[in-house]
This record gives C-alpha cells, sequence and structure tokens, in this order.
C-alpha cells in the first residue's frame, strides 16, 4: 500500500526523488540540496517561503507537489518528561510519536506506517490495522515536530512507532538519510535506530547499506510457537533463518544488532522461555534489550514480575550475553504503542 503522492506529494520523495525531480523540471542539482534544507532543516510549510529558489520553480513546484503540513492533535506529557503525541498528516492519516528527553538527549521514536499489518497481539497499534504507508518526509516531520515541541533538536531517533519499517523500507531509509543529513536534521547515522519485526529481506538490505544505521529486532520469544502467537504477521518465518540473519549482518556491518524481548507474565517470562533466550543469544555479537511491558487492555496481558526480569538479566549475563534493561518511561500516559491512536478513533 503505497503511500498516495496526490495527497503526500513532495513528502513523498526520497534523496533520490527529490535529484530526479530537480533533473525533470530541468534545474541544476544542487537545487535538490536547496529543497531539502527548506522542508527539513528549516521546516517552511510553503513553497513561497523558499526565497533562494526561482520563483519560476516556486511556481512550477506549487502546481505540481502538495507540500502537506502536520498537525498536533493531541498530546500528554508524563511525571518523567515523557511526551506522547498524535499526530494528523495528509489525506486524514493519524500516527503515534514519542519524546524521550534525557539530559542533553532527546530521542524520538517515530512511525513509518499509519497502523499496522503485524497484528502483534501485545500492540495497540495491530488493533485498526494498515491504513497506509508514510513518505519519508513525513518521518522526518514526526521528528521535526517534536523537536520544535520541546525548544531542542533531536539527538536520536528510532522508527519503533507504528508500523513495520521494513514493509516500507525505501521510504523508511529515505527518511533515516533526511534525518543524516547535514542539509536535513544532522543526526549521527549511528544515531538512527531501526526496529523490526524480524523480516529478513529487510536485515539483508539493510546490511548493504554505507550508511551506519542501527538495527534493533523485536524477538519477544526465541520459542517458535510462543512468538507465532505473539507474532502473527512474522509466523512464516522460523528462528533459526532470522538467527543467521542476524549473525551475517553483525558479520556484514561489524555492528552489534538488538533484541527487544518485552517480558509477558504467563507468557514469555517462564524458565523455558529463558533457556532458550539463552540459547538463541549465546555465542551471538548481540545485544538483548528487556523491556517491562506497557499493557494494553485489549490483550489481557500483565507485565512480568520484577523478579523474572531480574532472573532473565542475571541468566544472560552469568551466559556472555550483553543485556541491559529499558527503564520505564511514560507509565502514567497512553504509553503502550498504538494506545493514543485507538483511543481517539474510538471517539
Amino acid at each position: 500500500m503505497v503511500a498516495n503522492a496526490d495527497l503526500v506529494g513532495i513528502k513523498a520523495l526520497d534523496p533520490a526523488g527529490l535529484e530526479a525531480l530537480v533533473a525533470d523540471l530541468q534545474q541544476p542539482r544542487f537545487r535538490a540540496g536547496q529543497i531539502e534544507r527548506w522542508l527539513y532543516e528549516r521546516g517552511v510549510d510553503s513553497y513561497a517561503q523558499m526565497t533562494d529558489l526561482p520563483a519560476g520553480l516556486r511556481d512550477t513546484l506549487a502546481a505540481r507537489l502538495a507540500l502537506p503540513v502536520p498537525e498536533i492533535l493531541k498530546r500528554q506529557e508524563s511525571t518523567d518528561g515523557t511526551r506522547k503525541y498524535l499526530v494528523g498528516l495528509a489525506g486524514g492519516a493519524t500516527v503515534e510519536v514519542v519524546g524521550l528527553p534525557s539530559g542533553d538527549r532527546l530521542t524520538v521514536c517515530f512511525s513509518t506506517q499509519a497502523g499496522c499489518a503485524m497484528g502483534c497481539t501485545f500492540c495497540a497499534t495491530g488493533v485498526g490495522g494498515l491504513s497506509r504507508d508514510l513518505g519519508p518526509g513525513e518521518m522526518v516531520d514526526q521528528v521535526s515536530l517534536v523537536a520544535h515541541d520541546f525548544g531542542r533538536r533531536a539527538t536520536n531517533a528510532v522508527a519503533m512507532g507504528q508500523g513495520e519499517p521494513f514493509a516500507n523500507y525505501d521510504a523508511t531509509l529515505g527518511g533515516l538519510r533526511f534525518m543524516n543529513a547535514e542539509s536535513g536534521l544532522g543526526i549521527g547515522a549511528r544515531h538512527l535506530t531501526v526496529s523490526t519485526c524480524g523480516l529478513v529481506t529487510g536485515i539483508s538490505r539493510l546490511a548493504q547499506e554505507p550508511e551506519q544505521f542501527t538495527l534493533a529486532v523485536s524477538l519477544h520469544s526465541a520459542i517458535q510457537e510462543t512468538r507465532d502467537r505473539l507474532m502473527p504477521g512474522v509466523r512464516a518465518l522460523s528462528l533459526p533463518v532470522l538467527r543467521e540473519a542476524l549473525i551475517d549482518y553483525a558479520d556484514k556491518t561489524r555492528r552489534r544488532p538488538s533484541l527487544e524481548y518485552a517480558l509477558i507474565g504467563g507468557v514469555n517470562d517462564g524458565p523455558a522461555e529463558l533457556r532458550a533466550l539463552v540459547a538463541f543469544s549465546r555465542g551471538m555479537l548481540i545485544h538483548v534489550n528487556l523491556i517491562a511491558i506497557n499493557p494494553v487492555a485489549e490483550s489481557g496481558f500483565d507485565r512480568a514480575p520484577a523478579e523474572r526480569l531480574a532472573a532473565f538479566e542475571h541468566s544472560l549475563r552469568d551466559a556472555g550475553v550483553e543485556v541491559s534493561m529499558r527503564a520505564e518511561r511514560g507509565s502514567d500516559i497512553d504509553a503502550a504503542c498504538g494506545q493514543l491512536r485507538q483511543r481517539q478513533t474510538a471517539r
């Protein structure tokens, strides 16, 4: 489901698309960089503001391509400083975005699709299904919007909001490249992370990219039956195949991917699950990120007891696996991905 080009307009173009556009308009190549700066470094909302472009080019762009502007529809702020936003995009699409301040850092968790087709049972996003893919510029806009609301630049960005980034691979990479570019947001490549359900074709493609973007994989169980139940959208993906893809990625890139593991009480937090996770992770260049799940009413799932998280952490560390426990953020607001959007839609 491709982003609607008529609605998304210039925000559907990646860096190569901007270069193709100016070539098609018989403009010098440097115009692409100028347009990129106006769109993403300066965040203008009309072509008329692009004052170093010829007036004729501005008129042509305005006639040819929409320049949609995102809008904050709802904003929540946690006592820990986390802010969650429901953002309106072109054509009535809505996505969730989260700003996570920590010292001098600001991490923005952005969405790559409006909704999601993966259907993970612990996630509220999949309840409404997939609406559409987002364009690269719509992803950058989310990060810029949050940075502006905080009054500071974003230092990190994570494609861990709504959607499966590798199901919208080209647009996601285009968005990351705009975020990385000095003519865009100027965020270092290693501070830009793609979080996937584990689509192997996407992992293999990312391993070939020249940028040092960071990879995170949502695992949530190293037992096939449990993972298939929790993540039906990747039921056809065998865990041995995923493991080999991660080993190959680390070999090619010399970078350490992360495994995201959200512990769910009575589901994936038992001794057998722990043994399977240790066996899956041991001997790999990997980092396991343990997460206390934010409960979603529709799922009926509860977070695992604190002692189970501690047991997982200690066992992994004893096995020589690099491990950390993600600090809980935003627990007093609609913290689980998709909750804010679903509650707004239900009204």
